[in-house]
This record gives structure tokens, sequence and C-alpha cells, in this order.
């Protein structure tokens, strides 16, 4: 039986998420697709987001299952001269990123709201330059559905230029030591991997951005792991084999 309480608590956060929803609609960085438009349709900035959408020429980075975002608002707050993309599929946490760069007149971070299966229908051929994967689902009994596995990393491949780098960061050591294997399997140049990225004693500013979750996970006093390749674009990344 459900108590008052959360009755009322359950109705909030609808009433909060639609208020949400609702405010993000009026913000210029962020795009927002119907199902129709994102799955198998060629959206209008497919290849045209630094023309139409941040309006230069700079570089484009993704951040794919950005969450709040802040990972995002930081970089770009680091790297005015690059253009970053936050994409997720849930609103509610977009805004909190879309809302904090539009306070702060951040023109370099903009946010997508869509399936990360969907992202080869808005970025064209050579677009993005980089991709960042902080704190993914690390689907324990799914690596099919795994950020690192090679149906996603063929994905980025159709989008991310030649030798085009991916950034991973999480605190689960099944993830990582599952990222490192495949790439190693697929002779994939792994740039730095680290079990312990803050025992590393790195003075990256870029690294050194803490989300919320990572906050709670270094609290917990769960290690930060890091890895940083290249994806080439004349390999097919294959899974590996089952024993």
């Amino acid at each position: 039986m459900i108590s008052p309480e959360s009755s009322i608590l359950s109705t909030w956060s609808v009433k909060r998420k639609r208020e949400r929803f609702a405010e993000m609609k009026s913000f210029p960085n962020v795009v927002q697709p119907s199902f129709e438009e994102a799955f198998r349709t060629i959206h209008p900035l497919r290849g045209n987001w630094n023309r139409d959408f941040f309006r230069n020429e700079n570089p484009l980075v993704l951040e794919l299952g950005c969450g709040k975002g802040e990972y995002t608002v930081g970089l770009a707050r680091i790297l005015p001269a690059v253009n970053f993309i936050g994409i997720d599929i849930k609103g509610a946490r977009i805004w909190k990123g879309a809302k904090t760069a539009v306070y702060e007149n951040i023109p370099n971070a903009g946010f997508l709201r869509t399936r990360i299966e969907f992202t080869g229908s808005f970025f064209a051929p050579n677009e993005v330059s980089e991709i960042w994967l902080t704190f993914p689902d690390p689907q324990p009994e799914k690596k099919r559905k795994r950020l690192t596995a090679p149906k996603f990393l063929n994905l980025y491949r159709s989008f991310l230029r030649d030798n085009g780098i991916v950034h991973l960061k999480t605190d689960n050591t099944l993830l990582y030591s599952y990222t490192l294997d495949i790439l190693r399997h697929n002779n994939i140049e792994i740039i730095r991997n680290t079990d312990n990225l803050y025992a590393a004693s790195s003075a990256d500013p870029i690294l050194s951005i803490r989300t919320y979750y990572e906050n709670q996970y270094i609290e917990q006093n769960l290690s930060i792991h890091y890895i940083c390749f290249r994806l080439p674009h004349d390999k097919n990344i294959e899974e590996i084999p089952d024993a």
C-alpha cells in the first residue's frame, strides 16, 4: 500500500519533471527531436552543427550519457575554443546542465536529447573530434549494451574523425577491464589507462572535473578508472569470442 507521503512525493516529482521539460523548450542550447526525427532519419543538424548551432568552426566533442551535464559544462568552461554537446535520453537530467550553461552564458555547451543508438542520425562522418564516456552504466549482465562494446565503438567510428580520441571514466572495475580487453583484442591504440586516476597525481584540469556521482564514488573510497584511446576508420571492432 502506498503511503500518503509517498503519493505526495511522487506527484511532486512528476510535476517538477513537467516543469523542467516545459522550461527546456525555451533553452536555445537544447535540441529535443521526436522519436520519428531520430529513428532511421537524417536530422537537419547532421553535418551542420558548427554552422547552424554553434556558428563557428571549432572542433566538436560529445559526452555520451551526459546525465546532468556537469562534465559537458565543465569541459566547455575550460576549453572555450571547443564545442561540446552532452547527449542523454533523460531530459530531466539534461535540464540542469543546460540551465547552467544558459545562466553562465557558456556558448560552447549544447545538449541533445536522444538515445545513443540514434547518434548516427545526428552526426556526419568526421564531424566529431572526441568522445567522452563519463560513468556509463556498466551493464554487468548485458555486455552488448556497454558503451564500449563493439556495437557502440563501430557506431562512433561512423562520425568520429579517423583516429579520433575516446575517453572513458568509470568507477566500475568490470567495465574498465572489459574495455581494455576489447581494445587489446582489436589492437586499438591505448594512449593512457589507469585503474586509480587520482592516485596517479594527475594535474590535468580536464581529468579533474568531478560530477556529483563521481564525488559520491570517491567518498565511498572507490577508485576512478580512466582509459584514453584512438578509434581508426580502417578497423571494424569485434567482440571477444566466448571461451
